[in-house]
């Protein structure tokens, strides 16, 4: 099967299939419980094929998080290009985030750490977003969304530094990670939010309580 796999798609096509599936693997279980051995044989190819594509673990890792990480910007590209709304777009961001973090084994959080240039990008990537939030939040002043005479570019900082803090910290063993990057980007956004801001943020919360409720699935928790 994995002679059959490997010689009926090309190159780029199997890299893109293999991260298909790391991906898969790594959002249910986590990341150190995953082998490179346990990702060939759920793509049904030797551990010698996956190693020719990719050198390591955190190399493969990487390019999933590289996914990840295209994968929200088009989503983004795709609500802006449908809404003029700057406070509905951060919205529908963040509980892109948050229905994606419920999706995941609360472990990967944890173990991303171990993998220094995997964890790099993530932080690096959270960086290069701040600067986007910052002229989202400038269009939300003239919207009348945000105040305007708040510090965006403090406050974004402020932000970055409490979701570096989440993933550095043992602050998700006294608390559910999801109750605590709610609170984060909730609390922010109603600090910085207009009367007319706070009322769309609420019935955005609302909805999404009710919506999360009825519809998102169990958090993944490790394995026994």
């Amino acid at each position: 099967m994995a002679e059959s796999v490997r010689h009926s798609v090309s190159r780029p096509e199997l890299r893109e299939r293999i991260i298909d599936a790391a991906i898969n693997l790594f959002e249910k279980k986590g990341i150190r419980s995953v082998t490179m051995d346990n990702i060939a044989s759920s793509f049904g190819i030797s551990k010698r094929t996956l190693y020719e594509v990719f050198a390591d673990k955190e190399t493969l890792l990487m390019e999933c998080v590289r996914r990840g990480q295209e994968e929200t910007d088009e989503y983004l590209r795709q609500v802006r290009d449908t809404s003029d709304n700057v406070l509905e777009v951060l919205l529908k961001g963040y509980q892109r985030s948050i229905e994606r973090f419920h999706a995941t084994n609360k472990t990967f959080f944890e173990d991303i750490k171990r993998y220094p240039r995997a964890y790099s990008l993530i932080k690096n990537g959270n960086s290069r977003d701040a600067e986007d939030i910052i002229s989202f939040f400038h269009q939300g002043v003239e919207q009348g969304y945000f105040r305007d005479d708040v510090n965006f570019a403090i406050v974004s900082l402020l932000v970055r530094e409490q979701l570096d803090l989440l993933m550095e910290s043992d602050l998700c063993s006294q608390y559910p990670f999801l109750e605590v990057y709610e609170s984060i980007m909730f609390t922010s956004l109603r600090g910085i939010s207009t009367e007319k801001g706070v009322v769309l943020l609420d019935e955005f919360i609302r909805e999404y309580r009710n919506r999360q409720s009825r519809t998102l699935p169990p958090v993944h928790e490790g394995e026994e």
